[in-house]
């Protein structure tokens, strides 16, 4: 899935298709290199090297390392959306349950197995950023995916909705990943409860 970042998360947004393929493989090679050294040991030499792509070809998009991990972490999101639309499109009309379900179940995939995910997810863990801002951009991008789907008016009652679970679900399901290397399920399970509980208080 080529998913390029937004322009003003670039330097220079890529024009041609050779470019636009060489930075996919700059955030790759970041991707990468952060589950292995992690983000303080991240530097742009490093990825250009694993990348095959000269320094310059970095630095024409991204002016420090963080740039790249935010670069990084709006790609994960975009991913992260198309594969929740791709699953409710396969599950037609189930309800808020259903669609429930995928959004946790697309972000739980994507936790064990997206390279550098779990470092910077959708920019909730890169260092010195705001936590809360990120998860008011995924709750913004699933209300306005879900509303269509769930036949509601994407108001600011919904989204102030769907940033709670959001919230919630960032919450529990880092800690359930701190308790356990791929998730503790049971942790999980009750994190899904807990969003069943309260969705159907609202969304029945």
């Amino acid at each position: 899935m080529k998913t390029v970042p937004h322009p003003e998360s670039l330097r220079r947004a890529p024009v041609q298709r050779r470019s636009a393929e060489r930075l996919t493989r700059i955030l790759d090679a970041c991707a990468d290199l952060l589950d292995e050294v992690g983000y303080d040991d991240l530097s742009t030499r490093a990825v250009a090297q694993r990348a095959g792509v000269p320094i310059g070809s970095v630095y024409r998009f991204f002016g420090n390392k963080r740039q790249m991990a935010d670069a990084l972490a709006q790609r994960n999101l975009e991913r992260y959306t198309a594969r929740v639309a791709e699953r409710l499109k396969e599950a037609g009309d189930g309800g808020w349950r259903v669609a429930m379900d995928a959004v946790l179940d697309e972000y739980l995939a994507m936790k064990r197995t997206a390279p550098g995910f779990s470092l910077v997810d959708f920019g909730n863990q890169i260092p010195v950023g705001t936590r809360g801002e990120p998860n008011h951009r995924v709750a913004d991008r699933l209300t306005d995916l879900l509303s269509g789907y769930l036949d509601r008016e994407p108001d600011e009652d919904l989204r102030r909705v769907f940033l709670i679970a959001v919230e919630t679900a960032d919450t529990l399901v880092h800690l359930a990943f701190r308790v356990a290397p791929e998730g503790d399920e049971r942790i999980i399970e009750e994190a899904r409860e807990l969003l069943r509980a309260y969705l159907a208080r609202v969304l029945d």
